[in-house]
């Protein structure tokens, strides 16, 4: 799935899987030696080794996670440390991204999010569509930390870099085709024509197919429309030329389409008035009320008019250019348009069609009919486009080396939420049916200029490394909201990050480095308030330590970060609900400080046996918490009480690998993996949402493992593979997300997968 990229698990990771960023095998002399692979990757806008990067980086090879049929973004963060991913129950296609703490929970068209999501180099700006089936990716590269002088706006927790593989120089054709439980199925094609026509031009086209029936059993429902269930086509397509000795040109098109019901969303407390209320629903006719923290795998899910399934469509073209003016300079273009539209059906009841004693809205007359909730919605149309403009010159001239870029992205974007919910009115007796419409959208701006230098004194042999830079960024923001058309919002914000750090190699194989940088998250207008409501820009001061190392000739990586991270003017996402539907303000309430941990080690143990080990611990303090009190109006710090949104506070992934003797069919290879995170609340306040302990995830856990025989031959230049997988093999009941509708008197949450299984087939000519 598009999703993203690949590469991010450990240096470590990638290496121990003899798979680097780039993806190369090992050389002769690295299979003889039994030493892991080098890295590469472009955390400074330029490729060079992991194990040389003075910036924290993750990086998984996608034929690692090709391997371990990680099709969704989600999963990227059991191998990753101090990174938390989650599908929003609303939407098939929105996620919540927390790095180092610090993320973005709000999937409204117009919120901005804190960690960054690019695409060969093109960012995208919404959480909001920002899953999409991994088709064909090269790596992934986490960068942990903000990152505004390089990638700029958005990027106080950090940055997700998805790296496309390129056009083969050879003629070849690969076919994957998997199966497993809950008829899941998926088959992707990719061909490789190769240089054309004895040109210097070569392509890339590749398809996949995945559908799946859901793993909750809706007996209102068909299998394929039970929730969790899917049917998603995807394409990408890469053209690449070589022009001369100087110019290349890189286009590709990626496209998706993805039709789906929602995982379901069950309701695990409510107060005694909404209980009592539904619980009154067979006496008039109506389905029972479930409600209770136990998971429940086979129940009533209503639909939406109808309907159980999720629509959406997200596609892009990026156009980059690179032209070398000497060995020293070279320019680069990269030009891009990006869609996205989705027609959501979000059923977060966990219940059937229910009935009860209804009052009119207007008239207070009451009658006996079904009800719309306790919360439903429709989510149509949602739609974002952006195009944007990057122009980069690299170069060096003896120590120097730089950077220098400006920028230009606009953006259109717009939703309309058609809610359904039923008010339960004090006393639990009676209740009303309301269906108000939420409609919002708006438009962004922004421009950048950024440069990033780099000096190496001589008289150190190269050894230290001294790194500057900046970036100045101006975002015009536009905002409307159909609650209030007569009052649109309208503002201009700006900032200028900067960059210092310094870099020393001890050794050929130690490298430590410090690091101070800034960031910014862009200000703007919360999306789901009532009235108006503007916020400032957030922004970030990082300190960081970093080691990198390898020992034993290359058979062990051992890469260790130290930080601390200021916020000022910190973005907290406060929702609430009641007669409004789901209401929603973002307010600069806090100021906090984050100091962690992080640590990625891989390891030849033995002739074809690898290790590779990841951890990160995040322990957050908030020095400000401001809270107005909605009853009496008055302000009080609160920073003692406030808890920080979808934040673990470590995460764990440990993972082994054995590649036996090759046999005379192929050879054979095993792999176990198991990751752990900390639990994580959803919303900062407990007395604004009151069922916050009961909805919050208490901690994940996750055994996956994969047994393969490859390298078989077919045909005169053919091989194939076979594989059996498994994934949450102790079937452990995780926490997607969780919702505190604690102003119509309920909350929920949504569990993932339970044990999967399956088979792997995979041709390669």
């Amino acid at each position: 799935m598009i999703i993203a990229g690949t590469c991010f698990a450990v240096g470590a990771f990638a290496s121990a899987s003899s798979a680097s960023a780039q993806a190369p095998e090992p050389t002769e002399a690295q299979e003889a030696a039994g030493q892991l692979v080098e890295i590469t990757v472009t955390a400074r806008r330029k490729e060079e080794s992991l194990q040389d990067t003075p910036v924290s980086v993750t990086a998984l090879a996608g034929q690692l996670l090709d391997k371990l049929n990680i099709q969704d973004v989600t999963q990227v963060a059991d191998f990753t440390p101090n990174l938390s991913i989650s599908h929003q129950p609303s939407s098939t296609t929105a996620t919540a991204v927390t790095l180092r703490g610090i993320g973005q929970t709000e999937p409204a068209a117009t919120a901005e999010q804190a960690v960054g999501l690019y695409l060969d180099g093109v960012y995208i700006a919404r959480t909001a569509g920002a899953v999409f089936d991994l088709v064909d990716l090269e790596r992934i590269e986490v960068l942990r930390g903000p990152q505004g002088t390089l990638f700029g706006r958005n990027t106080t927790g950090g940055a997700v870099q998805l790296v496309s593989k390129r056009p083969a120089d050879e003629f070849g054709i690969e076919e994957k085709l998997s199966y497993g439980r809950f008829n899941d199925w998926f088959t992707r094609t990719r061909l490789d024509t190769g240089y054309l026509f004895n040109s210097s031009v070569k392509a890339t086209v590749a398809y996949l197919h995945r559908q799946r029936d859901g793993y909750f059993d809706n007996t209102l429902a068909p299998s394929d429309k039970d929730p969790g269930s899917f049917d998603n086509d995807a394409l990408w397509v890469g053209l690449m030329g070589e022009f001369g000795d100087n110019l290349t040109a890189y286009y590709t098109f990626d496209w998706n389409e993805r039709s789906g019901a929602p995982v379901f969303f069950q309701i695990v407390a409510a107060t005694p008035d909404v209980a009592a209320y539904y619980g009154s629903s067979p006496g008039f006719g109506g389905a029972p009320f479930d409600v209770g923290p136990e998971r429940r795998d086979r129940g009533q899910q209503a639909p939406f008019d109808g309907r159980f399934r999720s629509d959406s469509e997200t596609g892009g073209h990026n156009l980059t250019l690179e032209y070398r003016a000497s060995d020293a300079v070279t320019l680069k273009s990269i030009s891009s348009y990006r869609s996205f539209e989705q027609d959501t059906i979000c059923n977060l009841s966990g219940n059937g069609v229910m009935r009860g004693v209804v009052l009119d809205p207007v008239t207070f007359a009451p009658s006996v009919e079904d009800l719309y909730g306790p919360y439903n919605c429709h989510n149509a149309p949602q739609r974002q486009f952006q195009y944007s403009e990057e122009l980069q010159l690299l170069g060096n001239t003896g120590p120097w080396n730089y950077v220098l870029g400006a920028f230009y992205f606009f953006e259109r974007s717009a939703e309309f939420n058609h809610q359904r919910f039923t008010f339960v009115l004090p006393g639990g007796m009676a209740a009303m049916n309301l269906s108000p419409l939420s409609s919002f959208g708006g438009e962004t701006e922004s421009i950048a200029g950024f440069g990033q230098v780099s000096y190496r004194p001589p008289s150190l042999d190269g050894k230290l490394e001294f790194t500057g830079g900046l970036r100045y960024t101006q975002d015009d923001k536009k905002f409307f909201n159909g609650a209030f058309p007569n009052d649109p919002g309208s503002k201009t914000f700006s900032n200028t990050s900067w960059l210092a750090s310094v870099n020393y190699q001890f050794t050929n194989d130690v490298m430590g480095f410090a690091r101070v940088s800034t960031g910014y998250k862009a200000g703007g207008f919360s999306p789901r308030a009532p009235f108006l409501s503007a916020f400032k820009p957030e922004k970030a001061t990082a300190y960081e330590l970093g080691l990198k190392s390898e020992w034993f000739d290359r058979r062990l990586r051992t890469n260790l970060s130290l930080f601390q991270t200021d916020y000022k003017d910190l973005q907290v996402q406060q929702f609430q609900s009641g007669t409004g539907g789901s209401v929603g303000y973002t307010v600069n309430a806090a100021e906090a400080t984050f100091r962690g941990v992080e640590l990625e080690i891989a390891a030849v143990l033995a002739e074809g046996l690898t290790l590779d080990a990841a951890y990160g611990y995040t322990d957050p303090k908030y020095d400000r918490y401001l809270f107005r009190d909605p009853v009496t109006d008055l302000i009080s710090d609160v920073a003692d009480q406030a808890r920080f949104s979808a934040l673990a506070k470590y995460n764990l992934h440990v993972g082994a690998e054995y590649s036996f003797k090759p046999f005379s069919v192929g050879q054979f290879s095993a792999r176990v993996d198991w990751s752990e995170q900390a639990e994580r609340y959803f919303y900062p306040l407990d007395n604004i949402n009151i069922f916050n302990e009961q909805v919050k995830d208490p901690g994940s856990e996750n055994l996956r493992a994969r047994l393969a025989l490859s390298e078989m031959p077919l045909g005169d230049n053919g091989t194939w593979e076979v594989a059996l997988w498994g994934d949450n093999l102790t079937d452990h009941n995780n926490v997607g997300y969780g919702i505190d509708f604690g102003g119509l008197g309920f909350g929920g949450l949504f569990f993932t997968e339970p044990r999967r299984y399956g088979v792997d087939v995979r041709l390669r000519f």
